[in-house]
């Protein structure tokens, strides 16, 4: 192991700090992960066959911390929440998915969907008019929280459970904030992959982590958020 000296009156604060810095990513490497839901549900769809969102958010990111000699500092969560009257099952399994989540200690960030009609073309022909919720803000209040936290010295690794290159610029500001504090952060991306799934990619810019099904499963929530019965 080798230590910079630390340095003399001028500028011994900028190198006493860089010699901190490098003793403690040498004794522990600290990861926060942000895990857009939404995203990572439909990335698993494609790639395993999964029909609702089955991880379990925490043990997700430790399963990808304990293979690299990172210590979990915090799991940060998103999603957007589809709104009671237009979908009660889902409402109610995010809520309480949440609920659980926020007792274990994960941070849990949540929108409301926002709704409006929109015309699809059917394969026979013909067309039809449905309710389409999207998401909105969530990429934005990923990117802002992983630029907070860094800059904050939370941690040295922002692991992000997504594949929206939106993301990508984030990276940048990372190793902005790396080059100004004299320490090693840096931003990493996990996803799933299978042979089924043609979305290879993580988010440009970030390190790539692929998670295979046998990965993947071992961070399985055996919980069932559904409701027993929904109101009609």
């Amino acid at each position: 192991m080798h230590l910079l000296p630390v340095g003399s009156a001028g500028n011994g604060l900028r190198r006493g700090y860089s010699f901190l810095a490098r003793l403690a990513s040498v004794c522990m490497t600290r990861v926060i992960s942000f895990i857009d839901g939404q995203n990572l549900f439909y990335a698993a769809r494609q790639a395993f066959g999964y029909s609702s969102p089955n991880y379990d958010p925490k043990r997700l990111t430790e399963v990808v911390a304990q293979n690299r000699g990172w210590t979990v500092a915090g799991v940060q969560f998103y999603t957007g929440m589809p709104d009671l009257h237009d979908n009660p099952f889902w409402h109610r399994f995010w809520t309480a998915k949440c609920a659980v989540m926020r007792d274990q200690g994960v941070a849990t960030f949540t929108r409301p969907l926002r709704y409006r009609d929109e015309t699809v073309e059917l394969p026979g022909g013909g067309i039809v008019t449905t309710r389409i919720g999207r998401e909105k803000g969530i990429d934005v209040r990923i990117a802002l929280d992983i630029v907070r936290l860094a800059r904050s010295g939370a941690c040295d690794v922002a692991l992000v459970f997504s594949q929206d290159q939106d993301l990508a610029e984030v990276a940048n500001e990372i190793r902005a904030i790396a080059q100004d504090q004299v320490r090693s952060i840096k931003m990493a991306c996990a996803f799933p992959v299978s042979s089924r799934y043609a979305n290879r990619r993580g988010i440009d810019k970030t390190d790539w982590i692929r998670l295979d099904q046998s990965a993947y499963e071992l961070a399985l929530d055996p919980r069932d958020y559904r409701p027993k019965r929904v109101p009609g």
